[in-house]
This record gives structure tokens, sequence and C-alpha cells, in this order.
């Protein structure tokens, strides 16, 4: 059994709030098993490492003998979720989110235990609102208090629109702590006005308010950012293992130790002792290879977080091509300069992104590293390109 003490240190862990943490532990002591709710709005088809910051936590909870619901927001996914914007999100029609929800489906038990699961979806209570039922719910709150929220109130001094329905939005995913009975609603730190909103209509409604978790938002292989595929920093959980392996190896030194505490299974102490092993000498690229391979293993198995890693090594320490480098053929005419060739070859978006790599000594013809820009290739040959240490191409010059 595990003890209240250590339970709390579980559930801490990586997390940003706990509020009210003396609720949580009232909860902890009672020792009922807790509805722990963890909502997922289908607005993309695919999970990728940015979820699982919140789907490990729900794990835990789950180790620890509590009930996880995940609930897919397939009602509320229809207006769109505004936290973090800066304008009105265009919503999503009935079929769309149908769609991408079964894609969660699939997705969610490379994480979750199937057998201690639960899946939800809000339409099930959403769509028996009556318009009698929105306006109560609507009269709980003030416009005043919905400017409170940041992204609200950003909007509102900036003089960009915001539509009535987005009011909505939290008051409907507040109502789904209602309608499930939540004790614990985990969340981004970015969602914390929502799951403060379920508190509310709680005690509103006459049940004991949940325990509001928020999580930090794990940052992209940019290392800046958020992960999301918007911004095409991500990491898909349906990825291959030697994408997720080669994407992992990608991020910075910094980046890895946040990442090592946010999605890492390892203890606190093991990260701990791996940090005191890079202070004393140990190459960061090693530490980064057991990162890699433990988040391979997690969708792929052990054997294949091994070949991944294997895989690595031997095709970006020793040399090697990789064997399903894509082959394009180009008309070069009087001459083609090497950025226009990169984005021709659909290495980078851009040219501007090529030029980019360039100045940053990412780019290899034939193995060898181009520095100038303007380099102009009027000669008709095959050259190897390499942008990075993933994106190879075979180039025929016409």
């Amino acid at each position: 059994m595990t003890s209240i003490d250590e339970a709390l240190s579980i559930i801490r862990r990586g997390t940003e709030e706990i509020l009210i943490e003396d609720e949580l532990v009232e909860k902890l002591k009672s020792g009922k098993t807790l509805r722990v709710k963890g909502g997922f709005d289908p607005t993309a088809p695919d999970l990728h490492l940015g979820h699982t910051v919140m789907l490990n936590k729900m794990r835990q909870l789950q180790d620890l003998g509590h009930e996880v619901i995940f609930l897919i927001g397939d009602f509320t996914g229809m207006i769109g979720d505004p936290s973090g914007k800066n304008e009105t999100r265009p919503p999503l029609t009935r079929e769309q989110v149908e769609e991408n929800a079964r894609t969660y489906e699939k997705q969610v038990y490379k994480v979750l235990d199937p057998q201690k699961t639960k899946i939800m979806f809000n339409s099930e209570w959403l769509d028996k609102l009556t318009p009698v039922d929105l306006i109560k719910l609507a009269a709980t709150h003030t416009v005043a208090r919905m400017l409170e929220r940041d992204d609200f109130h950003k909007r509102f001094t900036s003089n960009q629109s915001i539509a009535i329905h987005e009011f909505l939005y939290p008051l409907l995913m507040g109502y789904d702590s209602v309608a499930m009975k939540a004790d614990i609603e985990l969340g981004g730190t970015d969602q914390k006005f929502n799951l403060l909103m379920g508190r509310e209509l709680q005690k509103h409604f006459g049940q004991k308010p949940q325990i509001a978790i928020t999580l930090p938002l794990l940052p992209g292989l940019d290392g800046v950012k958020k992960m999301s595929k918007s911004l095409n920093n991500y990491i898909g959980i349906d990825e291959s293992a030697d994408q997720i392996f080669g994407k992992v190896m990608s991020i910075s030194d910094e980046t890895m130790w946040l990442w090592y505490e946010l999605i890492s299974f390892r203890s606190l102490a093991e990260i701990q002792k791996l940090r005191d092993d890079a202070n004393a000498g140990m190459n960061p690229r090693d530490i980064k290879f057991l990162l890699a391979e433990e988040i391979v293993a997690r969708f792929h198995g052990l054997e294949a977080g091994k070949q991944a890693r294997e895989g690595f090594i031997a095709q970006f320490q020793k040399g090697q091509l990789p064997e399903d480098m894509p082959e394009v053929s180009l008309q070069i005419g009087a001459g083609i300069q090497i950025a226009a060739i990169i984005k021709l070859a659909g290495l980078c978006e851009s040219a501007s992104e090529a030029n980019r790599m360039i100045q940053q000594g990412a780019v290899r013809i034939d193995g060898e590293k181009i520095l100038d820009k303007n380099l102009l290739i009027s000669e008709k040959k095959t050259i190897i390109i390499q942008v990075g240490k993933r994106r190879f191409a075979k180039i025929t010059l016409q």
C-alpha cells in the first residue's frame, strides 16, 4: 500500500500547481477511489509527446488505484478551445470531431492501462442541455469574470474580437466536471481558468469541488514554444521508432533535462544521478541516448528502442546513409543556388529557411559542410544533400 506521503510525492512530481493541496490530502485520506478527469479536445487527429505529460500523470494516478476518465470533448470541440489563442478559432464539424476522436481512442492505450481507463464523450450530457439549461449555466458567471481570463483580457484590451460562443467553452468544460462528479481534474497551465471553473460550478451544483492540478507545457523540438502540431515542433506517438529517436536526439541539452522531468519514467534520484554524471564529464549525448531509447521503447517496445539507437549510431556517427533516402531530379538550366535546390528537394519549407540552415552550418553536400548561401551549382551531376541530422536527399541535377 502506498502511504499518503508517497502518493503526494508521486502526484507532485512535474506539476505546476495543486489547487487545493489540503483538500487533496483529505480526499486521499478518505480511502475512496477518486475519479480523475483528463479532457482532450479533438481538434487534431494525433497525440504527441506534449499530450503525454498529462497522460503520464493519469497513469500514475491509475497505479495509485484511482479511476481515470479520458474525456474526449467531442461537443466542446465544435466550439474550439480559446485557451492561449489571440483570435477566434474556427469550429470543427461533427464529422471532423468524430474522426479525430476515433484516432485518439486508438492511441491513448499506449500510455494508459486499458483495464483501468474509462473513455467518455462530453456530448453524452451536453447534447441534452436545453436552451433554458444553457441560459441558467451562463447566468452563473459575469462577463467581468470571464474577462479575468488572460487570453480574453488581452484580446479585449487590444480590440480583438471575442465571439459570444467562446465564453461558453469554459462554462461547458466546467459543467463536464459536474456531470462526471470529478474529484481531480488535470490540465496544462493554460487550462487553469477552465479547471477552476469546474470547481466553482461543482460548488454551485452542491458537489464537493474537484482538485485542479496544472501541469507545465512541454517545450517542442525548438526548446522554446510549447509542443504543437501547428508549429511543427512535435513528436507524434504514432511515428516510427527511428523518427522518434532521431527527433529526441535533435533537442538541446537544456531541453533534455526538462523532458526528463516531465515525460521520463525514471525516478528523480536517477535523473539527479545523470545530472551528476554530466557535471562530472559524461557526454550529454549519451544521456540523451537513454532518454530517446526510453521514449521509443514506450511506444514500440524495448527491442525497437535498442534497434533505433543502433541505427542512429550507425547512420549518424559512422557516416552511413539512410536506405530510404528520397531521390529527386531537378533541371538546373544555367545554374541554380543551393538554397533553391534544398527547397525544391523538400528538405526545407522555404529558401529563407534553407539559408538559415546553411548559415548555421547544418547543410552538407556529399559530406562536406556548406557555408556559402550564394553557392551556385551549374554542373550536371548527382549529389547527396544533408540538412540537419536527419534530412537527406539524393539529387540528380540535369
